[in-house]
């Protein structure tokens, strides 16, 4: 699920057009997107309900890009033999759903998926601590999970910064990925703080049909911060 590019930019399809998705989909491949984010929520963890395997698998049809599913859901690990038979090619869960998170990241590793691990803005990048030599990538809300169109807070700076030091700290090879209220006016923010990963969905699919634009706007602000050009 690697990519050659130093920043990923993941449309979330929360924010998509449902009744189009398989062209919605292409058209942000087409547009210059690396993965496609595919927000799963049970309505119990969040309050809200999305999709589920079969829907991953009609989106595994339309692209050939890395599926990045993140699990908003009570019990996941009931749903890992699912995902992956649906094509997932990452499947991230929450420390705050999961009791037994290194069973959990081994369970998805051992279907061959890239296995991440999720905080909500409230909670402690040291829940974490323990677990992140498990984990393929950490994904850190900036907004509270459960809808699409959320302003970002600004708050988790300092908490993915951190992530990033012990990321680093430690050698290891784990993606850093940034997910709520991305846009070109906080992307550059998400880079500086030590996001490598930029998952977009109302900043993206709000600007149809200029897909292109809106990754290309992203992409260039994250890479500003990476270059020491932000301002």
């Amino acid at each position: 699920m690697g990519t050659a590019r130093q920043l990923v930019i993941a449309p979330s399809i929360l924010s998509a057009d449902f009744g189009r998705l398989a062209a919605e989909v292409a058209a942000v491949e087409a547009a210059g997107a690396d993965w496609i984010h595919v927000d799963v929520m049970d309505g119990r963890f969040v309050p809200n309900l999305t999709i589920g395997p079969p829907v991953v698998r009609a989106i595994r049809k339309a692209t050939r890009l890395p599926l990045d599913v993140h699990l908003m859901m009570v019990e996941p690990e009931k749903y890992f033999d699912a995902f992956a038979e649906a094509g997932a090619d990452g499947l991230s869960v929450h420390i705050e759903a999961c009791p037994h998170a290194h069973r959990a990241l081994q369970h998805i590793r051992d279907l061959h998926m890239r296995a991440g691990i999720v905080l909500n803005p409230s909670t402690s990048e040291e829940a974490i601590r323990y677990v992140l030599p498990a984990a393929d990538l950490v994904l850190v809300m900036s907004v509270n999970p459960g809808f699409g169109g959320q302003s970002f807070l600004h708050d988790v700076l300092p908490k993915v910064a951190s992530i990033r030091k012990m990321i680093d700290a430690a050698k290891l090879d784990v993606v850093l990925e940034i997910d709520g209220g991305i846009d070109e006016e906080t992307a550059g923010r998400a880079v500086l703080a030590g996001a490598r990963a930029l998952v977009a969905g109302n900043a993206i699919f709000s600007r149809r049909p200029d897909y292109k634009g809106a990754i290309d706007a992203i992409r260039a602000a994250g890479e500003a911060a990476l270059e020491g050009r932000l301002k």
